[in-house]
């Protein structure tokens, strides 16, 4: 079995292909494109984007509820439970992801795509907008060693190298 290397969406040129795809390609486009964009801007699993109800997100009045709690599928000391009610899987979005990739002739999209592309962005901002805070942006992704977090950053060697090279020593 080869295993699919899953990346980010970098060009914002190709994440409006994807979003447009999403939306505008499936039979229930508007659920996919949700799923997409929640997991984008939230940063969660489509495995937990998956598990939210409407009473995780809105007040009894409608309104937005300005924080919501999950419990991340990941974590063992707080297990989801199961909703066998859900009406798309995550091993269907997976298969979403794949066929919109196909369809736009890019072959690193997965089901954790829009996760490491919010990571990408909306991370890497909060990483260095908060004076590179690695702790904060570890707790934030729910990762247990910087090191998963840099790579989830993309801050390879040559990245690290080239932060370096801007910093001026005096």
């Amino acid at each position: 079995m080869v295993q699919q290397i899953v990346l980010p969406i970098k060009d914002s040129n190709v994440l409006k292909m994807v979003q447009d795809t999403l939306l505008d390609s499936f039979r229930a486009g508007r659920r996919n494109y949700t799923i997409f964009q929640v997991g984008k801007a939230t940063l969660l699993r489509v495995s937990d984007v998956m598990t939210l109800k409407k009473s995780d997100v809105y007040n009894p009045d409608g309104s937005v509820k300005h924080t919501a709690f999950i419990h991340d599928k990941k974590d063992w000391l707080f297990p989801s439970t199961a909703h066998p009610d859900r009406h798309i899987t995550e091993k269907q979005f997976y298969k979403v992801m794949a066929r919109v990739g196909d369809l736009l002739g890019i072959n690193y999209l997965g089901s954790h795509t829009m996760r490491k592309t919010g990571a990408k962005t909306g991370a890497y901002r909060v990483y260095s907008q908060s004076n590179y805070n690695i702790g904060l942006v570890m707790h934030l992704l729910n990762h247990s060693s910087e090191a998963m977090t840099l790579t989830y950053l993309g801050l390879d060697q040559a990245s690290r190298e080239n932060m370096l090279d801007q910093i001026d020593f005096g």
